[in-house]
Parts: C-alpha cells; sequence; structure tokens
C-alpha cells in the first residue's frame, strides 16, 4: 500500500546574527509544526512510528551548512527524511560581516491508507 501526502505546512525561520543555517532550518520546522495539529492521527489510529512518514524539505541558499541529523531529531513523530536544497535568502550586512540567514520548510505528512 502506498502512503499518501495528508497534510503540508510550511513555515520559515532565520537566524538574524551568527549566520547559523542549521538554527534557521530548526526555525521554520518549528513554525511549520505549530501550523498544524495531526487530530486525525488518533482517530484513525495510525501508529506514528509505522505509518506516519514526514518528508521535510529545507531551503537555505547553502544547503552544505544544514546539520541534517539535527533536523530529524527535531520531529517529534513519524519516519522522518530531510531534504536541503538551495533556496532560502541571505540578508548581507557589509559593515558588520554578520549576515541574516533565512530558511524555508515544507513539511509534508503521508499516511499509509487503505
Amino acid at each position: 500500500m502506498a502512503a499518501r501526502r495528508v497534510i503540508l505546512e510550511l513555515g520559515t525561520g532565520n537566524d538574524l546574527h551568527g549566520g547559523d543555517y542549521t538554527k534557521a532550518a530548526l526555525r521554520a520546522v518549528q513554525d511549520a509544526l505549530h501550523h498544524s495539529s495531526l487530530a486525525m492521527i488518533r482517530t484513525l489510529k495510525v501508529n506514528p512510528k509505522t505509518d506516519m512518514f514526514v518528508d521535510v524539505t529545507i531551503g537555505v541558499q547553502q544547503p552544505d551548512k544544514v546539520d541534517v541529523e539535527k533536523v530529524r531529531a527535531s520531529l517529534p513523530h513519524g519516519i522522518v527524511t530531510v531534504k536541503v536544497v538551495k533556496g532560502g535568502l541571505d540578508v548581507a550586512d557589509p559593515d558588520n560581516n554578520d549576515p541574516a540567514v533565512i530558511a524555508s520548510a515544507a513539511v509534508a505528512v503521508r499516511l499509509e491508507l487503505p
């Protein structure tokens, strides 16, 4: 049986000082998570450990600077996959060499449904 996407949540996060791409990514994921409530998981009696798949896509200007394992560990439920792509936005601060990093996150939840 193929898992079907039932939720897509979007979020943004930033690190205004320090240029930390992982911090911005984590904040984007948390922003997306705080926009949803998965009441249907209990209603449908879905086992989130075996039947819920969470696909996270993060967009930042420097994808290789995101700690994927930290992002994966921040998700409370499901079988999590994380992909980091070029996106987001860096806002330069040439006077202080302190860019603001903005990350985008898409969190999709797929369920094994009949």
